[in-house]
Parts: structure tokens; C-alpha cells; sequence
């Protein structure tokens, strides 16, 4: 068995004295694991660094099997975040809930072209923190847990929809809410609408949060990844 493609890292883990077993994340095979030969070395580890865009060729026996990866460098995000703790939070956040949270071997191309978007913002672009929200949107969506956010649950109107239902994930509309206002999450303009500036970013990822944990969490019956937590540290300390 033999195949090639385009990955992002996900993480790397020694495996012995010289090789190092690593997770990317390709649009066509999905999350894969596989083994570095000589990933260890003093060329190839500074390589295999988490976000980090590569060339993979996967080689087995049998499909089934763990094989090995040879891997070349297509481009490095380390310069770009390490000079900054919030966009390193964030690398480290989306890399954690895709280990986490992605069937392995199964692929996702349009998740993956998104992916790579975010990434490619992180440490280069002051919106980032609003494409990363809607990354996790995109990410409940992907694992069947997607939010309708466009129309209200309760009325069906587009307008004024500033709420979120936590049973259902739907828009509720101010008028429709009446009463149950404060059983409801919020609904800032960012999580509509990526164009929109950040200023609701923190309720919006609680928002995302909470469902990643009603929801996705307990499908998987395991907590989230710590990192995520951390990003919202550290995003809610600078703001």
C-alpha cells in the first residue's frame, strides 16, 4: 500500500532511539498516523513541528497497518506564531481538536481547505481569532453537530436573532425569547457572519464551546483537549 499527499502536522512523538510517530491531517486520507524513520535527527525533527504543512508518502504492508511516512516540507508555521502567545494558542488549540476529535482515516478535503485557511491567518493577519470561531463551527458541522443560525427556531424570522437555543442550537429571535432570555445563549454578529468584527468573540466561542462539550465531548466520552481552554485564557486576557 502506497499514497501520497498534503498534510498538516498534528503532532509527533519519539518511537524508539531515532524515529518519531506522527498524526497529519490530509484532505484525502484524513487523520493519519504513520512512522518517521530517523524523524529524531537533527534534520528532520526541526521539520516535524505541530502546524507545519508537509508532503507525505504513507507506505504499508497492509492498510491496516501503522506504516511509515516519508515527509519533505512544504511550508513551516513556527516563525510566524512563536513571537506570539495568541496566535501559538491557537495553532495549538486547532491541532489539539482535530487529534481529538476527527474519525482516523477519514477524509474531510473541504474541512482541510478551511484548516489550512486558519492557519494561514494565525500569526499574520489580526482577524484570525473570528476565522478560528467559525473553524469550530465548521468542526461541529463536520462531525454532525452543526448550529442553525440563520432563521429563528420559534418564529422562522431572520431579523433580530440574538440568541442561541442550548437544546436545539438554533436562532431565537429577542421577540420570540420573552421570557426564557436568560435560559438562552448569546448570539453575537461573528458567529453569523465572518465579516464581522471581534468584538462579540468571546461569547461566540461560548457558544461553540458549549456545544463542543454537550455535544461532541460527551459522543466521544472523553473531555475536551486542554488547549482549547487555554486559547480562551488567553483571548479573554488580551481582551
Amino acid at each position: 500500500m502506497e499514497w501520497r499527499s498534503e498534510g498538516i502536522l498534528l503532532s509527533a512523538r519519539r518511537h524508539g532511539e531515532t524515529a518519531m510517530i506522527i498524526q497529519v491531517f490530509t484532505p484525502d486520507h484524513g487523520r493519519h498516523a504513520g512512522v518517521v524513520r530517523g524523524g529524531a535527527s537533527r534534520k528532520t525533527a526541526p521539520i516535524l513541528q505541530p502546524g507545519a504543512q508537509l508532503d507525505v508518502t504513507w507506505k504499508a504492508r497492509l492498510e491496516e497497518h501503522l506504516g511509515s511516512f516519508a515527509v519533505e516540507p512544504v511550508k513551516s508555521r513556527a516563525a510566524a506564531v512563536m513571537g506570539d502567545r495568541v496566535a501559538l494558542a491557537g495553532l495549538n488549540s486547532v491541532c489539539a481538536l482535530l487529534s481529538y476529535a476527527l474519525p482516523e482515516r477519514d477524509p474531510h478535503p473541504d474541512f482541510y481547505a478551511q484548516t489550512l485557511t486558519v492557519f494561514d491567518l494565525l500569526g499574520e493577519s489580526e482577524h484570525w481569532p473570528v476565522a478560528y470561531l467559525h473553524w469550530e463551527l465548521a468542526l461541529l458541522d463536520e462531525m454532525g453537530f452543526g448550529l442553525e443560525l440563520e432563521t429563528c427556531a420559534v418564529t422562522g424570522s431572520t431579523k433580530d436573532l440574538i440568541y442561541v437555543s442550548p437544546k436545539s442550537g438554533r436562532a431565537v429571535s429577542k421577540m420570540a425569547a420573552g421570557e426564557w432570555a436568560d435560559r438562552l445563549l448569546p448570539l453575537p454578529d461573528c458567529l453569523r457572519d465572518p465579516t464581522a468584527d471581534a468584538s462579540g468573540l468571546l461569547d461566540g466561542l461560548r457558544v461553540t464551546g458549549y456545544f463542543l462539550k454537550t455535544r461532541l465531548a460527551q459522543g466521544l466520552e472523553a473531555a475536551l483537549p486542554e488547549a482549547r481552554a487555554r486559547l480562551v485564557d488567553v483571548l479573554g486576557r488580551r481582551a
